[in-house]
């Protein structure tokens, strides 16, 4: 399973090493759990909060910053026994914002970035919160891969 990951950051911030690390890690047991071939390659990339705003309004039309986006290269396409490489998309983090929402969820940076990289690749492979129901389900998939990656969540 390629991961690759990327940073548009000033190079050797926050704890660049241990981030690749638990985003690599997480990328993995996502694509696990969701049994999705061995060939399948997803990218993440941290930029800054500006740059995401500018992919969310362009993207979704929404001119302010947000945490991660996902950007889908196989919707609605099996994923579970492709027997060539597939490459699933790109998972955007604003590690600015990040940093924010570990502060004010009382976690650390690492974790905020796995469980952002989990709820983009869950996106990747086709998962989405548009309903209660989807929401629901959504979360309750994070919370299972979250914990089985070590991080305690509430």
């Amino acid at each position: 399973m390629p991961v690759y990951v990327s940073s548009f950051l000033e190079p050797g911030a926050n704890n660049e090493e241990e981030l690749v690390r638990v985003t690599v890690e997480a990328v993995r047991e996502v694509l696990s759990w969701g049994k999705a071939s061995d060939l399948a390659e997803v990218s993440v990339v941290f930029v800054s909060e500006e740059y995401i705003q500018y992919l969310n309004n362009l993207y979704r039309k929404v001119d302010s910053p947000t945490d991660v986006l996902a950007f889908a290269m196989q919707e609605g396409e099996s994923l579970v026994s492709m027997e060539e490489e597939l490459i699933l998309g790109d998972v955007i983090i604003a590690l600015a914002v990040a940093e924010k929402q570990s502060v004010e969820q009382g976690h650390s940076l690492e974790q905020e970035v796995a469980c952002l990289v989990v709820h983009g690749v869950l996106h990747l492979l086709g998962h989405d919160h548009q309903t209660d129901e989807e929401e629901t389900t959504m979360r309750e998939i994070e919370k299972e891969i979250l914990e089985k990656l070590g991080w305690n969540v509430a």
